[in-house]
């Protein structure tokens, strides 16, 4: 495959401390030409951390020589620069939610479509080897039949100057935690699932919502249940309860490189602790970026599963 050349827009903490690094790890998919902030003194800071040029101005990393751009900037950005990039003719891939709106989502789709470009949205989190291992385990039948998903994903407070609390930008606990528990509805469950129905507990003091629960349903009448928080004691799991037993991911969405998460399998034969593998699920989701841009056929999936997201986000606001 055909080494891509990419920017960063914006220096968000996570560009530096994760996504940037695999960038450079995978030295023979990718170039990284250029990182771009507001103001001089940032790019020029990162620029020199990773070896590339420094940019001022968004727009101007739009002008640069790149195939492809990574944009980390706060969801209420992302309606402007997502599509001025897709505009431009470059593949995106842009972290979580990639919108405010199913609507702004669409027409995102719709310009990566008509631009032929990749479109892909940061949930990093399903390119760890573990959930291939759950797949592995379920196809196997140790469980018997799917009856029911749960998953949470939830923390205790942030920061009381953390952008997640700034509904301007982006923040609440829907586009943030709510994210990654739906996200994985739709990996293991498929993207048909609907949201029947939402709570979500508005804080006056932040002026945002910090926990709620949703459930979603398929065709066939299978249950999801999801529970997220910003104001919670620590949880980060999925769980599959089956006419057999039951199968559950202890560390889902946030397992760090050098961290071996377990997945818990109960049946008749007992309960059994399996090990994953360690995996950095930064360098996994950067190749699969790589992939998409060179194999135009595989974009499609990406494009479905955005749409799915983003149409469950917005039931859950509105169900609330």
């Amino acid at each position: 495959m055909a080494k891509v050349k990419i920017g960063v827009m914006g220096c968000a903490a996570i560009a530096k401390r994760s996504i940037i690094p695999a960038i450079k790890y995978l030295s023979n998919e990718f170039e990284l030409v250029a990182v771009s902030s507001r103001t001089k003194e940032k790019a020029t800071l990162m620029a020199n951390e990773f070896g590339c040029a420094a940019v001022v101005g968004y727009e101007n990393l739009l002008k640069q020589e790149v195939d492809a751009v990574y944009i980390p900037l706060p969801t209420g950005l992302h309606d402007e620069w997502v599509n001025r990039a897709l505009a431009a003719g470059k593949h995106v891939y842009v972290e979580k939610s990639i919108a405010f709106t199913f609507e702004s989502t669409r027409k995102m789709v719709e310009n990566a479509r008509s631009h032929n470009v990749a479109l892909m949205e940061g949930y990093m989190f399903l390119y760890h080897t573990q959930h291939q291992q759950v797949k592995k385990i379920l196809q196997a039948d140790e469980i018997g039949e799917v009856r029911s998903f749960r998953s949470a994903f939830g923390f205790p407070p942030l920061a009381k100057d953390n952008f997640r609390y700034d509904n301007e930008i982006g923040g609440g606990v829907v586009f943030d935690a709510a994210g990654y528990t739906i996200r994985a509805v739709h990996h293991f469950l498929g993207n048909d699932l609907e949201v029947v129905s939402s709570s979500l507990s508005f804080d006056p003091n932040h002026k945002t919502h910090l926990f709620g629960d949703a459930l979603l349903k398929s065709k066939s009448g299978l249950g999801a249940h999801v529970s997220f928080g910003f104001d919670n004691f620590y949880q980060n799991y999925y769980e599959f309860w089956g006419s057999k037993g039951k199968l559950t991911a202890e560390r889902a969405f946030t397992p760090g490189p050098d961290f071996q998460p377990a997945l818990i399998l109960e049946n008749n034969k007992g309960r059994q602790q399996i090990l994953a593998e360690k995996c950095n699920h930064f360098v996994g989701t950067m190749q699969e970026f790589n992939r998409i841009i060179n194999l135009s056929g595989e974009r499609n999936v990406h494009y479905n599963q955005i749409i799915a997201q983003s149409r469950a986000l917005d039931q859950i606001i509105k169900l609330a």
